[in-house]
């Protein structure tokens, strides 16, 4: 018994749908990998782009928040913050961006009670992952103690000769120091 035109028209039409969603699934790869996201599943994004905005994360002991870019479970059931930065990257990950990770780790470990191995730095063109152990866990709780202190000082002196990131300060309208 033979196909009639309209069988095979449904038979061509299925076989055109399998066709696509193959080439969505392998492009949606493509743009995973491109996107410098390690595999495993998107628990947290603060990006508002495939998934709404959540709130931040919070640690009361710390009186730290902060909203990471995204938090991904790894299959081993590891958790990686993941930092986006739009600027291409430096040869090595400025410090800020480092402390910003860290604080990060810190926060999953309080929301999630999982210490986080490393966090990824993702910048327009390269992708750090650094090691979250016990030096830059020390170098962050130094940093936090100094701009605890910062925010009772009268005056705290710029420490930056980088224009754009006084171009970008929510205090410039006020600053004496600013650049830009």
């Amino acid at each position: 018994m033979g196909l009639n035109g309209m069988e095979t028209g449904w038979m061509a039409l299925g076989l055109t749908l399998m066709l696509l969603a193959l080439a969505l699934a392998l492009k949606s790869r493509q743009w995973w990998q491109d996107s410098g996201l390690p595999d495993g599943d998107v628990l947290y994004t603060d990006m508002g782009i495939w998934y709404p905005q959540q709130e931040p994360l919070y640690s009361r002991p710390l009186q730290l928040a902060g909203r990471p870019d995204y938090l991904i479970e790894q299959p081993d059931g590891m958790i990686v913050p993941v930092e986006i930065k739009s600027s291409e990257a430096p040869d090595e990950p400025y410090f800020g961006h480092v402390m910003q990770l860290a604080a990060y780790c810190l926060l999953v470990e309080e929301a999630y009670g999982i210490r986080p191995s490393h966090g990824i730095i993702q910048y327009r063109d390269r992708a750090f992952s650094v090691n979250f152990d016990d030096r830059v866990e020390a170098d962050f709780f130094s940093v936090l103690g100094a701009m605890r202190e910062d925010m009772w000082a009268g005056q705290v002196n710029r420490d930056h000769h980088n224009w754009r990131r006084c171009a970008g300060c929510g205090h410039r309208s006020h600053c004496e120091q600013r650049l830009a």
